[in-house]
């Protein structure tokens, strides 16, 4: 886990009321339900049209080609639960009196702070453990094209601002309303 500072990207009078990170390990969304399925169908498909264009002494070009469609379809079934993985380990949170930060650090390093005054619309995802997600915005869609279609493949890399499976949801929920003059 690569430590960052948040109290050096403090503003002058702020001070972090809450600090956390997503929670660690494999990560399954609601979009799992349909993602799972697919990256199987996908995956099986390209392994069986590789192995026939193999067996048949197929020519180079349709094993370069289906080769290509067999990675795609091992970072479906298993490579995306590993890179989110890796990104939510360097990810790090914190709410302040005056704005919300999210740092994520590594290979995707990104740096997000919200102003409370001007807080778009917050969701909250919880589940019975008590984990969940804060949402700051609209999600993207699945499939809807243009630059965030990839977004429900990896969660931690979703365009929009979140703190994505953090502990007792709820209660950080309440305290972000309640700063934000919301609650």
């Amino acid at each position: 886990m690569v430590a960052v500072d948040l109290n050096s990207r403090l503003l002058s009078g702020e001070r972090i009321v809450w600090s956390g990170a997503p929670g660690q390990g494999l990560l399954l969304t609601s979009a799992d339900m349909m993602m799972i399925p697919f990256s199987l169908v996908w995956c099986g498909f390209t392994i069986v049209w590789e192995t026939t264009a193999f067996s048949q002494g197929g020519p180079a070009f349709f094993l370069l080609f289906g080769a290509a469609f067999v990675l795609v379809g091992v970072y479906l079934v298993v490579g995306r639960f590993v890179l989110d993985a890796l990104v939510r380990r360097d990810m790090q949170y914190a709410v302040t009196n005056k704005r919300i930060l999210i740092s994520r650090a590594g290979l995707f390093s990104k740096f997000t702070a919200l102003s409370l005054d001007g807080l778009p619309e917050a969701t909250l995802s919880e589940r019975a453990n008590g984990r969940g997600t804060i949402r700051f915005g609209r999600p993207v869609q699945f499939l809807t094209g243009g630059t965030g279609s990839y977004v429900n493949w990896t969660p931690s890399l979703d365009p929009t601002p979140q703190l994505l499976n953090i502990e007792d949801a709820r209660t950080v929920f309440d305290q972000i309303q309640r700063q934000s003059g919301r609650g």
